[in-house]
């Protein structure tokens, strides 16, 4: 059973996701370019640790990775059986198709692809990630109130999920070289604000793609539970819900 939406969120994966994580970024030069390939079984314990969430009420995914934060694996082949779902991420191609220059840095990214038709996100989902020789199964858990159902149109609204104690991935919709970038996060108990850089000359193209951003809130005193992330700037205004 094939996404209906996989080359929809297989081009995501290029130009969105994880392009800051709050108090994280490098500053122009700072950082070496090199090429980026997948983590093998005996690489270090970051470069195999993968994640996951559930976002679009319940319509789509992210699967976060570790690597360099420029080079964002794209999510491949997707099939589903019953509640388990198979993922496989590629590596980014250049313009030209030739081998992608990365930056030496190690942060998250979130790679994002459509649910397939046929799972309940109501319940718990198991995807079974493949990531260069790294195969690794990702427990998501369902959620009752997720209204969307995998293989139908998405609203075109952001949404958001937990990953990891205080980290989320948020997903919002655009111009695919536009992604949002992050100026400013804060945050305690269940409500944070993340305000987004907003230049009004920059030129975007006219498409409409989902961008997955990670937002992390370090040590800060966080409730989960009913966690209400509110969006400000960039274009981006108004609270989202995180599941």
């Amino acid at each position: 059973m094939t996404s209906p939406l996989r080359v929809l969120t297989s081009v995501a994966g290029v130009f969105a996701a994880a392009l800051l994580v709050a108090g994280c970024t490098a500053g122009p030069g700072s950082q070496t370019p090199t090429s980026s390939p997948a983590p093998s079984a005996d690489s270090n314990d970051d470069a195999n640790d993968i994640e996951g969430t559930m976002l679009d009420d319940g319509r789509m995914f992210a699967v976060i990775t570790w690597g360099s934060s420029t080079c964002v694996p794209v999510v491949g082949d997707v099939t589903g059986s019953g509640q388990n779902v198979t993922v496989t991420l590629v590596e980014p191609e250049a313009t030209d198709g030739a081998e992608k220059a990365c930056t030496a840095d190690m942060a998250p990214r979130a790679s994002v692809g459509a649910l397939p038709e046929g799972i309940d996100p109501t319940a718990d989902v198991t995807l079974q990630v493949t990531y260069g020789d790294i195969v690794e199964d990702v427990d998501l858990d369902g959620n009752a109130a997720f209204a969307g159902k995998p293989g139908t149109s998405t609203e075109y609204t952001p949404s958001a999920g937990w990953f990891d104690d205080s980290s989320l991935v948020l997903l919002t919709w655009g111009s695919s070289s536009c992604a949002p970038v992050v100026e400013s996060l804060e945050g305690s108990g269940s409500s944070g604000t993340v305000t987004f850089v907003t230049d009004e000359n920059q030129v975007c193209t006219m498409d409409m793609a989902p961008r997955a951003t990670i937002v992390s809130f370090g040590d800060d005193e966080i409730d989960e539970d009913g966690f209400t992330l509110t969006l400000v700037g960039g274009g981006l205004e108004g609270d989202v819900k995180v599941s």
